[in-house]
């Protein structure tokens, strides 16, 4: 059986569409399934703390152990086979706590590294999928800033698989909204298929 990560970025919990639609898609498959739900149960901020503790520099006691929470993390994804990732767009970018999580993962020697022809990632053979919802129309527009944010990041630490899956319009009424969440769940039990 198969090892999926599923990581939610929304803070409106049942409401959210995002997870919505990732729920959607993990009801179409059978695999033993990680997830975090980052909305609900955030991490701790990632700020110069959790920079010094990861590089072995701590000079604080008291704070979290952000070597162990970045270490769990990039082992959930070194053992799974696909990460699902949902993603509304607030502002024109991800949710803080996305980005948060992101920090986590992307490291230096573990994750990426430096070479004399540039960096290179690290994590390999791992297949992403990225639901994306947006209350207005952002495809493939200057302004589609999430998925420019997840593709280089994604690509940044080695994984080249990666799926993008759009809701969009969700704040044009209930009928183009309706119309966008069936067209996305069609492309995800697609997906699902094939997985």
């Amino acid at each position: 059986m198969k090892n999926i990560l599923v990581i939610k970025s929304s803070i409106l919990a049942d409401k959210s569409k995002s997870n919505q639609l990732v729920d959607h898609f993990k009801s179409q498959i059978s695999a033993n399934i990680i997830e975090h739900n980052l909305g609900e149960n955030p991490l701790p901020y990632y700020d110069i703390n959790a920079v010094l503790d990861i590089r072995g520099k701590s000079q604080d006691d008291t704070q979290y152990n952000a070597l162990t929470l970045s270490n769990n993390l990039i082992n959930e994804v070194n053992q799974c086979d696909l990460i699902v990732f949902a993603v509304p767009m607030y502002n024109l970018g991800i949710p803080a706590q996305l980005k948060t999580y992101l920090d986590y993962l992307t490291r230096i020697g573990v994750t990426f590294r430096y070479t004399e022809n540039g960096h290179e990632g690290l994590i390999k053979g791992k297949k992403a999928i990225v639901v994306l919802t947006h209350g207005g129309v952002y495809r493939d527009t200057p302004t589609d800033l999430a998925k420019m944010y997840m593709h280089a990041v994604l690509n940044f630490i080695g994984i080249f698989d990666i799926e993008f899956v759009y809701a969009e319009g969700l704040g044009y009424g209930v009928e183009i909204s309706d119309k966008a969440l069936e067209a996305a769940k069609v492309e995800l039990d697609r997906i699902a298929q094939t997985f």
